[in-house]
């Protein structure tokens, strides 16, 4: 009879460990696809600033059509993307196209004084550093899964329940060189 009881305790320890593991992936998975949200809220912040920004700098720089056409082609490509890697991608090619869009304010002084301008540069700077952040929380909870997703034994529960392993949503090697150097701006 004690056998039986030990046998009942292991297979209800078991039992025990595999909820407890599961529910521990449920969570991780559940704050990743948060922090998703978190990051897609403050992209389409920022697609909204930006028509406003390109409408406000074409009025001083009438003559930077191609810069405003790249602007608008980004900002398009980056609201139209399918996954984090594509989502990424788009997002730095974007960002590069702003970068260039202040470097040419730079060269309108009385664009620089505009308080639109100033305003609308403000709130994209804030909503980039909420985009920053966000992406730091993500990659946090992403790590966090992934790595419990491979880690043994829980990798075994992850298995049985299908969890996948989630994608960093991260610059590319190749496209944080590019993001080091500054935009080039022929006028």
């Amino acid at each position: 009879m004690a056998i039986v009881y030990i046998l009942l305790g292991i297979v209800g320890v078991i039992i025990l460990y595999i909820i407890v593991v599961f529910n521990g992936l449920v969570t991780l998975k559940t704050r990743c696809e948060e922090a998703w949200s978190d990051i897609d809220v403050q992209l389409k912040r920022r697609y909204d600033l930006i028509p406003n920004l390109v409408n406000t700098v074409k009025g001083y720089a009438k003559h930077e059509k191609e810069l405003f056409e790249k602007v608008t082609e980004a900002r398009a490509k980056a609201m139209g993307a399918k996954d984090i890697k594509e989502q990424g991608k788009a997002e730095n090619m974007l960002t590069n196209a702003l970068k260039s869009v202040f470097a040419v304010a730079e060269n309108y002084p009385n664009l620089k004084a505009n308080e639109n301008f100033l305003h609308l540069q403000g709130e994209l700077t804030d909503t980039e550093n909420k985009i920053e952040a966000s992406r730091r929380f993500y990659n946090a909870n992403v790590r966090d899964l992934n790595i419990k997703i491979k880690s043994f034994p829980s990798n075994v529960i992850a298995n049985t329940f299908k969890f996948e392993p989630k994608v960093l949503f991260e610059i590319a090697a190749s496209q944080a060189e590019a993001a080091k150097e500054p935009p080039k701006v022929e006028m």
